[in-house]
């Protein structure tokens, strides 16, 4: 409410200086020719307002020619009275007089040259009205003037040339410093439909990259500028705001999304790592040295250059959603969408690399219902934006505004919001919140004593010494930062304390929603900081909704995870019996496979974790047995990252339940078969089983899974031939999940090259054959082409020998 107040004053404000200015502006139109940028559709009270002021000038003494270039110039003001090139800010205030010489100074000496004459400054003069300038027109004839214009343009252009010196729009040119000017488009729009038709596509294309190319020159000499000397090239930031209005159709997204982004990389580079507050009344009349001075200058220039910059990004977007139409039509509706995806990513950027500027909660309050957006690049944008905000955001302040924001959008649109909104919130990085006690404890404590204390229980040596020592302490408490450490874990508390009743509404108002999934994932995540409060009703709830069968196989396990986060942590104290949940855990172990549903089993590795170790005083040696017996089971069906994992959660239970070293033994232990197909781990008779399914995943083709069933066949040893290596050893079973997932096709370990096949070598064939093989294979071998081989006799000498 304050920023929207403090906007009106300032609206109103710059109306009254604009209306007031508007003569001074009038008087040097001839030299100051307005930019033709664009505006929006006014309001009927504005263009009231015009035509008031356009009765009251005195139109008496002048020609119709001047009086309708007035008019239009009227209808402009806004425009007219801003000079882009000027550093001054806009809401200022008052000029000083010699402000007026030193802007007319700055105006360049080349007048604007017209069909017949041609105008030559002179020096102005002052009087107490202001400046007056001085000019003598210089008479050309008209042959020369037209044979230098056909010199210098081509024969296609000189019908465009022609049109243009007769519509008069050929009299304004604009500063080389400022805007380039183009004969085709800049000049004339009226023109410009007429020269472009003319055109071929390919000179459309040539003339479209060297506009282009002109203007990205101009970008980077300004920004190169700004960087190298940022408190002297302040005014720059607004010759490049200026340039987000082009109006040159061929060009105007390109530019556009150019500065938009070369903006962006500037006030990254340029903003302080420190807040800027407005100055005081009384700090403003103070006399300060020069360097002071200037900094203040930049400061100020800075934050309102950050500021409108801020508004234009946001006008882009609500033009996009709007689907809103501009009158100069420089931007068509089509290009609204990529300039309103550049305007978001540079808002995303400002609001995660300047979380200590200025409008930095504004930024949030933008961002956060674009996170909802339909369009699925722009709400990505945004979630993500969001995301890298939580982590790095290490003190909570704009973790906290971001909070209120997410909640306070949630709940206007009835929970009607994407599941990625919320999902968001997992990336908060809270670890440790104030948890309620007693009176007692939370009772303020007097730290230090008072001056009556001292004088009545301590002597003046004795108080002389206190004194030191409370000064003393309170040095090293500063020195701790302890005070800004209470200051965390305090927003921390309230970021979560919103988080929670975000959660807990969806889930009493809610629970069909499709936010739901991401309601119960945050409860597992953030369920070790709930509140004992709430876990009375937290748990009947979960419980409830188990039961009630309208869950997916991941919402029943966060809700069970959920559970044991809280029975496992403050919950311990509670007397209950969540054998129920064992048994739902239990039933959802052979649902899961190498499919979809591989994703699922880090979720079981989190809550045996929370059932059975952390809870092994309360868990039985049967239940141990057959949830170790089952997970052997699942092993063999599932991909090899969540292979490793079961195992390595087999491998933790052996260790916690010693006596599961049974299920490697052949024989027998008790009476009864084991039934692989109930439900209730206490009564399948797993001790009356082995785990044979150990000896084929030893044929695995991933090593690290080969090496886990080694080590848990011989019995899962803490030392010796048969244990892990420390760095599978030390791991726990969800890191190994995630250390070996191939969700990023990449196998850890890396797969090895095949070998390649060596060719056997043989001996050489004279060393095989005896001597008299050897002396037929010669005589073969000697023998002529045309010789008859008798192979008949020579199986008769060899018989006989």
């Amino acid at each position: 409410m304050k920023n929207r107040e403090m906007k009106q004053q300032n609206v109103a404000k710059k109306q009254r200086k604009e209306q007031k200015r508007l003569r001074q502006a009038v008087k040097g139109v001839s030299i100051q020719t307005p930019r033709p940028l664009e505006t929006y559709r006014k309001r009927p009270e504005e263009e009231e307002e015009d035509e008031e002021f356009l009765e009251s000038l005195p139109t008496d003494m002048m020609e119709e020619d001047d009086l309708q270039q007035m008019t239009v110039m009227a209808r402009q003001a806004s425009f007219v009275t801003r000079d882009l090139s000027s550093s001054e800010p806009v809401h200022g205030a008052k000029k000083r007089k010699s402000d007026v010489v030193r802007g007319y100074e700055k105006v360049p000496r080349k007048m604007a040259r017209t069909e017949e004459k041609e105008v030559i400054h002179l020096l102005p003069i002052k009087d107490r009205s202001g400046v007056i300038p001085q000019s003598v027109e210089k008479v050309r004839n008209q042959p020369e003037e037209e044979e230098e214009a056909a010199d210098q343009q081509p024969e296609h252009e000189e019908e465009e040339e022609a049109g243009r010196n007769r519509g008069g729009a050929g009299r304004s040119s604009f500063p080389q410093n400022h805007v380039l000017t183009c004969r085709h488009v800049l000049c004339c729009p009226e023109g410009a439909a007429a020269s472009c038709t003319s055109l071929t596509a390919e000179e459309r294309r040539r003339l479209r990259e060297q506009k282009l190319n002109q203007k990205k020159k101009i970008i980077a000499g300004l920004g190169a500028a700004i960087i190298s000397d940022p408190f002297s090239n302040m005014k720059h930031v607004k010759e490049l705001r200026g340039m987000m209005m082009e109006v040159d159709p061929s060009v105007a997204v390109s530019v556009r999304k150019l500065v938009m982004v070369s903006l962006m990389e500037i006030f990254k580079d340029i903003t302080p790592s420190y807040r800027i507050r407005p100055l005081t009344a009384a700090e403003k009349a103070v006399k300060v040295k020069r360097e002071t001075q200037l900094l203040r200058e930049f400061e100020e220039g800075l934050v309102s250059q950050y500021k409108f910059y801020l508004e234009d990004l946001e006008q882009i977007i609500k033009d996009w959603k709007q689907k809103r139409r501009k009158r100069s039509g420089a931007v068509g509706l089509h290009s609204y969408r990529g300039l309103a995806q550049v305007a978001v990513r540079c808002l995303c950027e400002l609001l995660v690399a300047l979380p200590h500027f200025n409008f930095h909660n504004n930024i949030i309050v933008v961002i956060v219902p674009l996170m909802n957006e339909p369009a699925r690049k722009v709400s990505e944008l945004c979630c993500d934006a969001i995301r890298r905000l939580f982590q790095q955001d290490k003190v909570g302040g704009a973790s906290l505004a971001t909070v209120r924001v997410i909640s306070g959008l949630v709940k206007s649109l009835n929970y009607n919001v994407r599941p990625e909104v919320l999902r968001t919130l997992l990336s908060l990085r809270i670890k440790e919140v104030e948890v309620k006690k007693d009176l007692e404890s939370t009772a303020p404590k007097k730290k230090f004593m008072t001056n009556k204390e001292r004088k009545k229980n301590l002597s003046r040596m004795q108080r002389k010494w206190k004194k030191a020592e409370e000064k003393l302490e309170k040095e090293l408490l500063e020195a701790e930062a302890s005070e800004s450490k209470q200051q965390k874990i305090k927003l921390h508390t309230e970021t979560l304390n919103i988080v929670f009743l975000v959660y807990f509404r969806i889930l009493k108002k809610a629970q069909k929603s499709v936010l739901l999934p991401a309601v119960l994932e945050g409860l597992a995540n953030f369920a070790h900081l709930i509140n004992m409060e709430f876990f009375d009703d937290l748990l009947n709830v979960l419980q409830t909704l188990i039961q009630s069968g309208d869950l997916t196989n991941r919402e029943s396990l966060h809700c069970i995870q959920t559970v044991f986060t809280i029975l496992s942590g403050q919950g311990d104290v509670l007397n209950i019996d969540p054998l129920k949940f064992y048994s739902q855990v239990y039933k959802m172990l052979p649902q899961l496979n190498a499919g979809a549903r591989n994703d699922d089993v880090i979720i079981v590795l989190r809550c045996l974790d929370s059932m059975l170790i952390r809870r092994r005083k309360q868990v039985t040696l049967q239940r141990a047995m057959a949830f170790v017996k089952r997970l052997s089971m699942l092993s063999l069906h599932v991909l090899p990252n969540a292979s490793v994992g079961i195992l390595a959660m087999n491998r933790a239970v052996m260790q916690a339940f010693p006596k599961c070293d049974f299920l490697l033994d052949n024989e027998v232990q008790g009476s009864g078969f084991y039934l692989p197909e109930v439900g209730e781990p206490e009564h399948c008779n797993a001790q009356n089983t082995a785990l044979w399914e150990l000896h084929l995943v030893q044929r695995h083709y991933h090593s690290v899974v080969r090496r886990f069933a080694a080590h848990l066949t011989r019995g899962a040893p803490s030392d010796g031939s048969a244990a892990l290596s420390p760095d599978l050893s030390r791991r726990s079973p969800p890191e190994l999940f995630e250390d070996y997932s191939i969700k990023d096709m990449t196998f850890n370990p890396p797969v090895s090259a095949p070998n390649p096949k060596k060719k056997d070598s043989f001996v050489v064939g004279a060393a095989l054959m005896d001597g008299e093989l050897q002396r037929r294979a010669d005589a073969a071998l000697a023998a002529p082409d045309d010789a008859q081989l008798d192979f008949a006799a020579a199986l008769t000498d060899a018989r006989t020998h």
